[in-house]
């Protein structure tokens, strides 16, 4: 049983700050590739789909005269680490279990490796889907984060993901208990 869902998620007001500012069609779409991916992979839907809408959520606004810098963002970039601190504080807020909300926010500090030194990252399997999601959405530039989805239909959107969360869910369920 679910304690929070992503509409519960997606309509909090922190939450649809800092969407607005990252870009809500790219964190809907990575939703969407993140469940594909869960299943494909057999990973835990919720937290995949939870991660993957929340993955940007600590980006920043980087500007230099008045127009968004893409390469000082590049270069200057800690949104995962930022994210992933608001995303835990966001959902142990709501209510998630403590260690989904943890297992969440590790996913989103470790979808990209942007900031990290040079070298191999292991990641756990819903990482790694969190990470290829993303990459999944990726456009040229940042251009992914520009896109624009009317708030109904995002509503929408969420909604029926919601509802293919919760039939995988309850199919698995039924799967343990068989």
């Amino acid at each position: 049983m679910r304690r929070v869902t992503l509409t519960d998620i997606f309509l909090h007001p922190i939450t649809q700050k800092y969407l607005k500012r990252s870009g809500v069609a790219h964190a809907i779409a990575t939703a969407y590739h993140a469940y594909r991916l869960a299943l494909q992979y057999g990973v835990n839907v919720d937290l995949a789909t939870k991660a993957a809408l929340l993955h940007d959520i600590g980006h920043y606004e980087w500007y230099s005269n008045g127009t968004w810098d893409y390469e000082t963002y590049k270069q200057n970039d800690i949104h995962a680490i930022k994210g992933a601190e608001r995303a835990h504080k966001l959902l142990i807020r709501l209510g998630e279990h403590p260690q989904h909300a943890k297992e969440i926010a590790l996913a989103i500090l470790l979808h990209t490796d942007s900031y990290l030194p040079e070298g191999e990252l292991k990641r756990k399997p819903l990482q790694t889907i969190v990470k290829l999601a993303d990459e999944a959405d990726e456009e040229p530039g940042g251009k992914h984060h520009y896109r624009q989805i009317d708030d109904e239909l995002a509503l929408k959107k969420i909604q029926q993901l919601d509802r293919m969360v919760e039939q995988q869910l309850q199919r698995h369920a039924l799967d343990q208990i068989s």
